[in-house]
């Protein structure tokens, strides 16, 4: 694979503040929706479950497949049995819940007394028959997407190297396609299996609705190009199959463990492309894993020019305007491109952890929309102090800024606008059609102010609270 350079114009900057994202774990709230023959174990103290159940909370009356493993001081202080424990609690989740997987999260916690999730893993699943991942999603990650790209990295080791076709596995194969053929003259039929171009296998990784899947797959199938998998499947038991030679394209900008394992572990190709987010980033991507393929997409202007142009009444409230990026999913770099291609003028990305390799393409779109777009190129600030980022923000004096819902409040007390980086995450903003959803979050806050001023609010915060 070749590494695309690194922008040289762009301005890198790092600073020593926290890291003031949600804790990893959290990644079970979207992945356990995703993986529906699954179990996830967070193994913790209650201070994690704590955390769980404010943030998920509000599922509780769903059953959802999670629990909470709690840590005891004896298990702490190592006195009490970690497999024994372990055991009767992965054999509770079989007999209530019969899972095809259970995925083991470990905390902090378990990194600090060295608990042997990796040794006890193997032995526990050959006496239970059920597979058993073991993946660290824990507080010394850098954004809490990251938990996501543990738990997919781990996975992508159990993807088989060839798909088991049993006799019986071929018959049901051969059932369902006569259904799907039914009705159907030969041609038509031929004609659905030349819409393809003959290519490598290519599997897409990403934890993403199954809507968006759905599109994405029918962007790339346009482009005669055919999705052999995606990782994770909506069951454990269809894991895509990897083999030395496949290629493979990720989906969002904090999957760098992830893309590192296929290559490396797997032997798989990475198509390094920007993001599918906004009109311009979706058309990049297939373009990008067009041009790999030898592939001359089509269809792709027009697709996009509609877009656009369907988006003109949000993109005509923020034309012009200027956001801040204090920093909190890894998602910042992706937004901030596309929010320049709308007009915007981004004054700072701050990022709590930049992989320049796995986002270089996007870095690269980054740099080269700034230049047609005719505004500055903006810093990006890896691990940012928010103390010195306040005190920029103050300075620049930003018509938005998009942050951790930690700095929300404190900033709208002060008369800055806000959104939170965290609806980005659980929103739908991939591919083409969910444009829409992206600027429907960043104008929410200037149309809500809009509002307030028709209705006679022109001071929206008290006097005295402007520190």
């Amino acid at each position: 694979m070749t590494v695309a350079k690194e922008p040289s114009a762009l301005n890198f900057e790092c600073e020593t503040g926290n890291y003031h994202t949600f804790c990893p774990i959290s990644c079970v709230a979207w992945l356990y929706q995703k993986i529906e023959d699954s179990f996830f174990l967070v193994i913790g103290t209650k201070t994690c479950g704590y955390f769980l159940q404010n943030a998920m909370g509000v599922m509780i009356f769903a059953e959802p497949r999670y629990a909470m493993a709690e840590l005891e001081e004896g298990d702490i202080s190592a006195q009490l049995n970690d497999y024994e424990e372990l055991k009767r609690l992965c054999e509770q989740i079989k007999r209530d819940r019969n899972p095809s997987v259970i995925v083991w999260i470990g905390t902090c916690t378990t990194e600090i007394i060295k608990t042997d999730l990796e040794g006890l893993a193997p032995k526990l699943e050959a006496e239970l028959g059920i597979p058993i991942v073991v993946a660290r999603a824990n507080g010394l990650d850098y954004a809490f997407t990251q938990g996501e790209d543990t738990v997919l990295a781990a996975m992508a080791n159990r993807c088989p190297e060839k798909a088991p076709v049993s006799e019986t596995d071929k018959s049901d194969r051969n059932a369902i396609q006569k259904l799907l053929n039914f009705g159907k003259k030969k041609e038509d039929i031929a004609q659905e299996e030349s819409e393809y171009v003959d290519h490598p296998p290519l599997i897409l990784f990403g934890s993403l609705p199954d809507p968006v899947v759905t599109q994405l797959t029918l962007e790339l199938k346009k482009q005669g190009i055919k999705v052999s998998g995606w990782l994770p499947a909506k069951r454990f038991t269809e894991l895509p199959v990897l083999e030395e030679g496949y290629y493979v394209a990720g989906v969002n900008p904090f999957l760098s463990r992830t893309a590192t394992t296929l290559m490396r572990r797997r032997k798989c190709k990475l198509i390094g492309a920007p993001f599918p987010i906004g009109p311009d980033g979706t058309r990049a991507w297939v373009e990008k894993i067009c041009s790999v393929f030898g592939i001359t997409p089509t269809g792709l202007d027009e697709r996009e020019a509609q877009i656009w142009e369907n988006l003109e009444e949000y993109v005509k409230l923020i034309r012009g305007k200027s956001v801040f990026f204090m920093g909190d999913n890894l998602l910042e770099i992706s937004l901030a491109r596309f929010l320049v291609r709308c007009g915007m003028t981004v004054q700072e990305i701050g990022i709590p952890y930049m992989d320049k390799r796995y986002q270089a393409a996007e870095l690269a779109l980054l740099e080269k929309t700034c230049q047609e777009m005719g505004v500055p190129l903006p810093t990006i600030v890896e691990k940012p102090d928010n103390y010195n980022q306040v005190q920029r923000i103050y300075e620049l004096k930003p018509d938005l800024v998009i942050t951790g819902m930690a700095h929300a409040n404190p900033l709208e007390a002060r008369g800055i606008n806000t959104k939170w980086s965290v609806e980005f995450t659980f929103a739908q903003i991939h591919g083409f059609g969910n444009a829409r959803d992206v600027l429907e979050l960043v104008t929410r806050p200037l149309r809500r102010n809009n509002n307030l001023k028709d209705l006679g609010w022109d001071k929206l915060v008290r006097e005295e609270a402007k520190v």
